[in-house]
């Protein structure tokens, strides 16, 4: 074999290396995502169900299988919320998983009357069954460690949308409220908070009711305004919801007088002042609506018979009966019982 044929296979092999090198080079550190995608790495997961939900998303699976091994990524990937970019190489996919490089998940929480709602509706947005949320909501100890007992930790919980780690424990994420709530209580909110007389808690629970009674923001205040009037003359609140609640009824559609003595702490027919806690989870404009409750004499309100959402106000029992007359007769006449 003479020396320019020796050298055209040194070529030829040199070549061959270059564009396998190349080729390698562009397996790993190449375009391997397909498209954007959310991946949920849950902490049950096996390797086999990830990679099984990972690789039709992306291209040099071989590649990536090479280098999750390399990586151990077997027994090394963490659990969590990813999401796959447009562009991200396999060396990029299977760092994310090994490192739990996650991407934060938008948790809403809302209006919801108890706090087995409240978990149903959080293990439907986090890494966390319903049953574990639940007892992290009502554990004495979880409680105490954010200044609540069982009981109170309900009124802790502000409605908004928050940014949490997909796999965050319900023990952290009770912590992060609890942060959240501190930041909610504003110097602001406090000062006008003093004007009522309320703690917190009482602010809160008395949301919780003001919420209850209507939909209509514009109203809360002046409805906020009798309960606080109520409050200081001493008479019971007399707040229907607070039935509802008692009985864990909240589909009944008319409070008749054998519901008034039910017996229950809840139950401010019979109780006077507020219940122990509140009896859902109020929303910001009910909450600033009896910070900045109206002044004015009215000590009585009832729904209006025409049924569209907004109430009549009375300063004397007469006219609240009158009023009451009016939408009792409304109910008889809709057949609502």
């Amino acid at each position: 074999m003479n020396r320019k044929t020796l050298f055209r296979i040194f070529l030829a092999g040199a070549a061959a290396g270059v564009v396998g090198g190349l080729f390698g080079w562009w397996q790993l550190y190449g375009n391997a995502v397909r498209a954007e995608r959310d991946l949920y790495v849950g902490r049950k997961t096996d390797y086999a169900a990830l990679t099984d939900s990972l690789m039709p998303s992306l291209r040099h699976r071989a590649a990536f299988r090479l280098y999750a091994e390399r990586l151990n990524l077997e027994n090394t990937f963490k659990p969590g919320h990813y999401v796959l970019q447009p562009g991200m190489s396999v060396i990029e996919v299977a760092r994310m998983l090994k490192l739990g490089l996650q991407t934060p998940v938008r948790v809403t929480i809302n209006y919801v009357r108890t706090p087995a709602q409240l978990a149903g509706k959080l293990a439907r947005q986090l890494d966390a069954d319903s049953a574990a949320l639940l007892r992290a909501l009502t554990d004495k100890e979880v409680a105490a460690g954010v200044g609540f007992d069982s009981l109170t930790l309900f009124s802790m919980f502000i409605p908004d949308t928050y940014e949490f780690y997909w796999t965050v424990s319900p023990e952290k994420f009770v912590q992060r409220m609890r942060r959240e709530y501190d930041r909610f209580w504003t110097p602001e909110r406090d000062s006008l908070r003093k004007r009522s007389g309320l703690s917190r808690l009482e602010v809160m629970t008395l949301a919780s009711i003001v919420c209850e009674e209507t939909r209509k923001t514009d109203e809360m205040p002046r409805i906020a305004g009798v309960y606080v009037n109520r409050l200081r003359k001493g008479i019971p609140l007399q707040a229907d919801p607070t039935i509802k609640y008692a009985m864990q009824d909240f589909a009944l559609r008319r409070i008749l007088y054998r519901h008034l003595k039910y017996p229950s702490p809840y139950n401010t027919y019979i109780n006077k002042g507020l219940p122990p806690s509140p009896i859902c989870m109020p929303g910001i404009p009910a909450i600033d609506a009896v910070l900045r409750f109206e002044e004015h004499d009215y000590l009585f309100f009832c729904a209006r018979p025409t049924f569209d959402g907004y109430h009549n106000f009375a300063r004397t029992l007469r006219e609240h009966n009158a009023n009451a007359r009016a939408y009792s007769a409304e109910l008889n006449r809709r057949k609502i019982k």
